[in-house]
């Protein structure tokens, strides 16, 4: 690339950020010349906004203050991993001063990256924040090359309590009765709708944005990025993800189900392709949880996709969706929260969300109901917790529901209810 090229494109990017409205988000990052911040999840929730949000908001840099390079930007097609340091001595040239902040976006694209971030980093001059879609890529290369001298934050498309400050609700201790309804009413849309930055903005254009976020996750994230060739098999597995949802799911039986078709297909190939959606942020596999590892590894998982919106837009409509679609949102918001979770199972019950704490010890059991009035699915979802409580030495248990609060006890075990709206702001 042409100096005078990058040099535009440098100085261009910068005035592309000060002239965008940027949504401060509630992820905070901690610059350190000591590590190198690495930025990751899914496409379209947020990570570049991220990073304008730090340049603009949090941060408050100048022009002369930092570089940023997205290389997913078409002026960026051709560059290698050597114009990364050209550019950094370029800034110098112009503004007479190095860069205190590097932003990398997208760096996943660019081969050997590292090496250039190794070099910067090493000097220990700068503050330099990566950024991917691909954890597993990221994450190998800063293991690889920079000896785990990073530190990841993950971003997911938009919390509950971003939807409401995007929304201009201000959000307080105490509310009354006309505010409580005003947010329920938000929580339908945010059950409807998910948390994608785009959709929030203009809801209209839901029903497109869904169906290109899925082929673009389908041709980047898995063919292109993998060398893919069975396009097929790629969006089978995803329908067969979507359509399975807060459920436990075996891609062995999604293998037999190719099979039964003629699909020529090995089993070792679908749990590659469900390996690389799950490296994309497109959906999580949940473990059961055991206190043997190889237990927790050769279990079956429940699977999660990154946005309810997702799953609301790809599936026909159904009451019966509600309470998983509340369970997948607990999940995204636990996983925001960064606590390690995992679900219990017996032969006669099961408990959503097991939430780890230090060592062997069960922080919190979490249940997710959307209405406990029938006598049948209150003892199911009691029974549960009590079960697991006993087995998991852990009383601190709690029952996620859609507008019921309280506190009830059942064979000796004190459960607290709480409405899913006030569990995701607290």
């Amino acid at each position: 690339m042409r100096r005078e090229d990058l040099l535009r494109y440098l100085i261009d990017k910068k005035e592309t950020i000060k002239s965008l409205y940027v949504f401060s988000r509630d992820a905070a990052f901690e610059p350190s010349k000591n590590f190198i911040i690495s930025i990751v999840g899914p496409r379209r929730a947020g990570k570049t906004y991220s990073l304008f949000d730090l340049i603009q908001n949090k941060l408050k840099l100048k022009e002369e203050d930092f570089i940023f390079m997205d290389f997913e930007d078409a002026e960026l097609a051709d560059i290698n991993f050597n114009e990364i340091i050209g550019a950094v001595n370029l800034h110098e040239e112009y503004y007479g001063k190095k860069p205190a902040y590097i932003f990398l976006d997208e760096v996943q694209n660019i081969k050997n990256w590292s090496k250039s971030v190794r070099s910067l980093f090493e000097t220990k001059k700068y503050f330099i924040f990566v950024s991917g879609s691909s954890s597993k890529l990221l994450s190998k290369e800063i293991a690889t090359s920079l000896r785990g001298r990073s530190l990841t934050y993950c971003i997911l498309p938009f919390s509950f309590k971003e939807f409401l400050n995007f929304k201009n609700f201000e959000l307080k201790e105490l509310y009354t009765t006309s505010e409580e309804n005003r947010i329920k009413n938000y929580m339908r849309e945010y059950l409807a709708y998910g948390g994608f930055p785009d959709v929030i903005n203009e809801k209209k254009i839901a029903n497109r944005f869904f169906k290109e976020y899925i082929d673009l996750v389908v041709f980047r994230d898995v063919i292109e990025r993998h060398k893919v060739k069975n396009t097929f098999v790629v969006k089978f597995l995803i329908k067969n993800l979507i359509s399975s949802f807060s459920k436990e799911f075996s891609i062995h039986k999604v293998f037999l189900t190719l099979k039964s078709q003629g699909i020529k297909v090995s089993k070792k190939t679908v749990y590659e392709y469900a390996a690389y959606l799950e490296d994309a942020f497109f959906s999580f596999f949940h473990k059961k949880f055991s206190y043997s590892l190889r237990n927790i590894e050769l279990s079956i998982p429940k699977v999660y996709i990154n946005d309810v919106g997702i799953i609301n837009f790809s599936l026909p409509k159904s009451s019966e969706n509600i309470g998983k679609l509340m369970e997948n949102a607990v999940f995204l918001e636990l996983k925001r929260r960064e606590k390690e979770t995992y679900y219990w199972k017996d032969l006669q019950h099961e408990v959503d969300f097991v939430v780890k704490g230090n060592g062997d010890k069960i922080e919190q059991l979490i249940q997710v109901c959307y209405d406990t009035s029938d006598i049948s699915t209150k003892k199911r979802e009691f029974d549960g917790l009590a079960k697991a409580s006993r087995e998991l030495r852990c009383r601190n248990l709690l029952l996620i529901t859609y507008d019921q609060e309280g506190e009830e006890k059942i064979k000796g075990k004190k459960i607290k209810l709480i409405p899913l709206w006030k569990w995701l702001l607290s």
